[in-house]
C-alpha cells in the first residue's frame, strides 16, 4: 500500500467519526520540521497523527514533535496501518 493510499483511508475514517474532523498537513515554509501529518480533533480531544508504513519508523525529529504535542495536553502518536488510529480513538 503506498502512504498516499494509507493517508487517505485514516482521513476518510476519522471524518466518518462523529464529533471527529481530520485534515492532513502539507509541509512548506511555514510549517516546522517534523510536524505530524495529520491533524484531528474529536470530541473537543486534539489527536495528532504521524503516518509511517510497516517497518518504517518516525525520525528524531518527528518523535521530538509529538512528544512536544503531548506535553501540550494533545493525543500524539505515530501509526503504521488503520487498527492503531482505532485504538487511539477508542482510547480517547
Amino acid at each position: 500500500m503506498s502512504e498516499s493510499t494509507f493517508k487517505n483511508r485514516i482521513l476518510k475514517y476519522l471524518n466518518s467519526l462523529p464529533g471527529c474532523k481530520a485534515i492532513k498537513m502539507h509541509g512548506n515554509q511555514y510549517v516546522e520540521a517534523g510536524t505530524p501529518d495529520i491533524f484531528c480533533c474529536y470530541r473537543g480531544r486534539p489527536v495528532l497523527l504521524e503516518l509511517k508504513l510497516p517497518g518504517n519508523k518516525p525520525t528524531v525529529i518527528q518523535l521530538k514533535r509529538l512528544e512536544e504535542w503531548r506535553a501540550a495536553g494533545a493525543v500524539a502518536e505515530w501509526v503504521t496501518c488503520l487498527e492503531d488510529v482505532r485504538r487511539i480513538i477508542e482510547g480517547i
